[in-house]
Formats: structure tokens, sequence, C-alpha cells
């Protein structure tokens, strides 16, 4: 997308966001009196979430309720459940403790490997957070603020102090950079002596601008609390100053976790001395046949709320992808839907994450159904030609973009190709999660070897129990690549229906 119409999209965002503002300053509501057409749950009340994946077998989250106070209750340590992958790659374990005085103290520990068993260097980050108000673009989460006090680090081996060594500045800890000890704790940062390390190791905690609470109520009485802080910035030069709209992997309350969850204690235990060494996962063997969903309803950076439905044929190499867009975060409200399809061809193994598979993908066909009447209304406004049959859009049919090559208003081309990372494991019941690479934050593609993913989305977890099953039964017979295609072209428009919405709303005033 081009930096021109990047802009567009987001003067389009503002505008709906300053509507917002505008009425609830009319009605004399107060912050936390959310509007209920921007969202579903107000002070004292939660949100409930009743979406589910449609899968052949019992889901295992079939029974359970979802609610998101609002606003969130932090108190609690919140932990990591897996090896975190961020973009990079980093790879890390965190364990975030929040007090009712509103101080934090927050541990991340980086290891070398995409397994966590080489712990590198741990972070210990202390400060004060307040959370301020509902946040206006993504809709269920909260807009927070945060003020450190102090930043530290410990590292664990030699080799790590090496690459240390070589990746920050003298001056940052003076003439102890080079005498750095294993195992001493060393400041990095304070509220008396602002030192400039933290930009060189890519440091930041813009992370908790952007908060949610989710508590999963389950049918036996148990329940689950999720922690989730903003979302990551893919290109590693904008990560200190990106304004998350996305999140990232939850973090788990430590008193309210899933069962088992060994990774939970060894994370809840640690400190900056003593980081978590994670037990090896068993061995699951990229395989991508069946059926693969969404465990969840899923936030993207740009106010995005989707689900995933994908399968796979590795006989004919070729896969399905289907993106339901939603305009709310409990994905009650469908505003379209994107079917993808095309082939692909499975390369090396990453050399960069342990564990992953590249992949590259070829998409030859993208059909889009709008769900509600303002997409309808906004494709029939395309020019002929340029956008699938121009003028016969209707709600609930769905329409082939493949005569027209693509959408230009959408930047879809066809065909188009994609440079992937897979990765699969077994979760706590060892049933296969599937994960598949993160899309850029600024909503570009990954057509080029270097613009490969580093980091994952969700994981998406097996439907059919790893049959194949024939693509023509789904409804294009497509192949592999749309995966890609379809959440960049998802991405845009639903980008361009929130322009075009905000430019209505503004006008009515």
């Amino acid at each position: 997308m081009s930096n021109r119409r990047f802009s567009h999209l987001l003067r389009g965002v503002w505008l709906l966001w300053l509507w917002q503002v505008v009425f609830v300053a009319g009605t004399g509501s107060k912050l936390w009196e959310v509007p209920p057409t921007s969202f579903t749950s107000s002070l004292n009340h939660s949100e409930i979430q009743q979406w589910e994946p449609h899968c052949e077998y019992r889901h295992p989250h079939e029974g359970m309720r979802i609610t998101a106070d609002t606003p969130p209750r932090l108190d609690g340590t919140w932990v990591s459940t897996r090896c975190e992958v961020r973009p990079g790659p980093e790879f890390l374990t965190r364990s975030y403790t929040f007090h009712p005085s509103r101080h934090f103290q927050a541990l991340q520990h980086y290891y070398t490997d995409s397994s966590c068993e080489d712990p590198a260097y741990s972070l210990m980050i202390r400060g004060k957070h307040r959370l301020r108000q509902a946040s206006w673009i993504t809709r269920g989460g909260t807009d927070a603020e945060h003020h450190l006090s102090k930043v530290a680090i410990v590292v664990h081996n030699l080799a790590a102090k090496q690459r240390l060594v070589s990746r920050l500045p003298r001056t940052c800890v003076g003439l102890t950079l080079g005498q750095m000890v294993p195992g001493k704790l060393y400041e990095l940062y304070n509220t008396r002596a602002g030192r400039g390390c933290m930009a060189s190791l890519g440091f930041s905690m813009l992370e908790m601008g952007l908060i949610r609470v989710e508590t999963q109520h389950h049918s036996h009485g148990g329940k689950v609390q999720e922690l989730f802080l903003g979302d990551i910035h893919t290109d590693w030069t904008q990560r200190t100053q990106y304004t998350p709209t996305g999140y990232q992997q939850p973090l788990q309350n430590a008193m309210h976790h899933i069962h088992p969850c060994p990774v939970c204690a060894l994370v809840y235990r640690s400190s900056e001395q003593r980081p978590p060494v994670l037990p090896r996962s068993p061995a699951a063997p990229l395989s991508l046949a069946g059926r693969w969903v969404s465990q969840r309803c899923e936030t993207r950076p740009t106010v995005l709320f989707l689900t995933r439905d994908f399968t796979f044929d590795p006989n004919q190499h070729a896969w399905e992808g289907i993106y339901r867009h939603y305009s709310d975060p409990t994905c009650s409200q469908p505003t379209f839907t994107l079917r993808a399809s095309g082939h692909y061809a499975q390369g090396n193994p990453s050399a960069k994450v342990s564990g992953a598979s590249e992949f590259v993908f070829k998409v030859t066909q993208v059909k889009v159904t709008a769900m509600d009447k303002p997409t309808a209304k906004w494709l029939n406004g395309t020019r002929p030609g340029k956008c699938g049959q121009a003028g016969d859009w209707e709600v609930g049919v769905e329409k082939d973009l493949t005569p027209t090559d693509g959408c230009t208003v959408l930047s879809i081309k066809l065909p188009h190709k994609e440079y992937e990372l897979f990765k699969t494991e077994l979760d706590h019941r060892r049933h296969p999660l599937l994960f598949i690479g993160e899309r850029p934050t600024d909503g570009s593609s990954p057509d080029r070897p270097h613009r490969r993913p580093t980091s994952f989305q969700p994981p998406m977890m097996l439907c059919s129990g790893g049959q194949t099953h024939p693509l023509h039964r789904y409804g294009s017979g497509f192949n592999s690549k749309q995966v890609q295609l379809a959440a960049n072209g998802a991405d845009r428009l639903t980008q361009l229906v929130l322009l075009v919405v905000g430019f209505v709303l503004c006008s009515l005033f």
C-alpha cells in the first residue's frame, strides 16, 4: 500500500474517532460509558463472547463463555504460557506483576533459541501505570499510560555478554560494559540518570498503551484469565515509537490459568537472576493436511477483528483460506468474508526460527462477500473493471475478483506471490497447533524473500483430525498462498470501509 493511500486510511480512522468523541461530549457520557454503537461493554459490565469455530468435533472451548471487563482488573501476576516469538526474531518469556498502588514490575527473559532453553539475558522493569479510557481505535481495548522508574539487565553467560557488547553503546553503562559479570544486576535506566541503552536493545514498554483482560468461564466452574497487551511492530526501527492497535500473545493470570501449564509455573517462580529454562516440547512434524481454524476472535492492527479457516491439501499442494471479518471484538457483527485460494511450495527449514519452515504461496483466486450494507455500497462504488463486476455487489452474495485480476482499490493483484513461515506445535492436551507468519504491521505484503515473517500470528487448531479433504468441498478449489493475500486484501477492505464510514458520519454534523 502506498504512503499516500495509507495516509488517507489513517485520516478516515481519525475522522471516525473524532465523530465518536463528539458524540460522547454531546450526550454528556463519561469516558467509561461506551456508546453502544462502538462497544458492547460499559463500566462494571462485561461483554460476552460466544463465537465458536465450526469444527466437526467437540471444541475445547465448547460450554465456555468469555467476558471482558471494562475497565480491566490488572492486580496480580501474569505469565507466558509458551516460548514467545517476537519480530526480529526475539525469543522470550514474560512475567508481569501489577499492584493495587498502580505500580508494576515486569520481567522479560530473552533466549538464543525458539524453545527458550538457552537464556541470554533478563530485563527487570519497574514503573507505574494508569488506565485512561476505553480505546476509540481498538474496540474492546483500554488506553493506558506508563512511566518507567528503573530498567536493569542481567546477562546469563559470556556469549550473551559478547553479543550485548557489540550492540550497546559504551556510554549507556559507562566503563562497566566490558566488565559485565554474568548473574549481576546492571542498571540501564532510572529516573535520576537516563541512559541510552534501551533503544539499542529495541526495548520499550509501549505495549502497555493498549490493554484488554478476558476471563474464560468454564462449565465445570473453573476460569482462566488472560491479559492482552499491545502488539510489537514488525519493523525493528519502528518498535520504540509505535502506538499499538492490536495485541500480542496473551499472558495468563498465575492464579487462573489453563491446567496443566508447566511453563506457567516455571515463569512464575523465575527472577532476573534465575530465568526459566523451558522443557523441550514434544516433536510435532510439520503436516498441514486438514482444516485449521482460529481458537478465538482475533484482533489485528488497524482495527481488525477476524477469524481464520484454512484447508490444506498436500497432495495437490493447494489450500483455501477463509477470513471472516467483524466490526466488534467478540466477532458477532460480520462485515465481510474473504475467500482466497492457490498453490504452495514448502522450502527449507528456517535459519532464523528453529522448528519453523519456509513456504512460498501463489494466490490465484480471491472471492469477497459483503456481509452488511455499508460494505456492499462501498464496493458498488468502485470503477468498472477494477474490483470485480461493478454495481453488482449484494449482501450475502460472493463475488469473484479473478476476472478483474484482483481489486485495485484494495491493492489486490492476481496472481500474487508471498514468502511465508509456518510452524506446528502440540498444546497442553497434545492437540496440533499451526503458527502462520505474522502480517506486517504497516499493511504491506511479504512479497520478497527478505520480507519473510520472523514471528507468528495466534495459533490455529486442527479441526478435521488431519485428514485431507478435496478443496472443492469448500467452494473454490484453490491453492495455498491465498492465506497471505487474504489477510492483506481483507485488512485493506476494512480500512477503506472505515474511511467511508468516517466521512459519512462527519458529514452529519
